[in-house]
């Protein structure tokens, strides 16, 4: 456990991997800030489980940033013209970029929470990136982390004055979603209160076949715990 008043930023999306982190920097004893973003995504609900995780945590501040990504498109996120993939072969395949990638997104949300953080006096930054299990996305693997980390202290005030070092805690980049399930499990998650899907319906159930409910139902099934969620199909 830590000692003092030592703050830190959890980007939050409401889905299963952000929920074990904050719950672990909760763990540690940090003081929680959570952000959470809403960008023009077609899963919109996120943002609301968010609220809810957040709540359920007790975070000193949870704030939700609007951003519109939606405006380059490139994405079957952030872009109605692209549909959702679903039941992919190809689903944690490292050498394929799925069409759920959407450009620079954790560059952006990394850098709105270095800007939070110099404002709060916060150094540590959470975020629930995964090499394990991933889906080819290459803003989630551990060189851009590193390269991130450095970049944050040459472009902050606070980083070149030494008042402190930016560190980027990434406490799932090794772990198999079963293994992240569990650990959220020990540390009490309520995984209920998560969204995962990319193409939920109108009344916000997950769809059960995109790769984000395929890996999520993978890890329940590794943990050997029933998923707590409804699910359309």
């Amino acid at each position: 456990m830590l000692s003092g008043d030592k703050k830190a930023v959890v980007l939050l999306s409401g889905g299963l991997d952000s929920a074990t982190i904050l719950a672990m920097a909760k763990e540690k004893g940090f003081i929680l800030y959570a952000l959470s973003f809403r960008y023009g995504q077609r899963h919109k609900c996120e943002v609301a489980s968010a609220r809810r995780v957040a709540e359920s945590t007790g975070v000193v501040e949870h704030r939700i940033i609007d951003i519109e990504l939606g405006q380059f498109g490139g994405s079957a996120i952030t872009d109605a013209k692209i549909e959702v993939p679903k039941d992919s072969s190809d689903l944690g395949d490292e050498e394929s970029i799925p069409l759920t990638y959407v450009p620079a997104r954790n560059l952006i949300f990394l850098s709105y929470a270095v800007a939070w953080s110099e404002v709060l006096g916060a150094f540590d930054i959470f975020i629930g990136v995964n090499w394990m299990d991933y889906s080819g996305y290459p803003d989630c693997r551990p060189e851009f982390i590193a390269a991130f980390s450095r970049t944050a202290n040459l472009a902050t005030a606070a980083g070149i004055k030494g008042k402190g070092r930016y560190e980027i805690h990434t406490p799932l980049m090794n772990m198999s979603k079963g293994e992240i399930i569990l650990a959220g499990t020990k540390l009490g998650v309520d995984y209920a209160l998560t969204h995962s899907c990319y193409d939920p319906d109108e009344q916000g159930k997950s769809c059960g076949r995109c790769d984000a409910c395929r890996l999520r139902l993978k890890g329940f099934a590794q943990a050997g715990i029933a998923d707590p969620i409804e699910y359309a199909e």
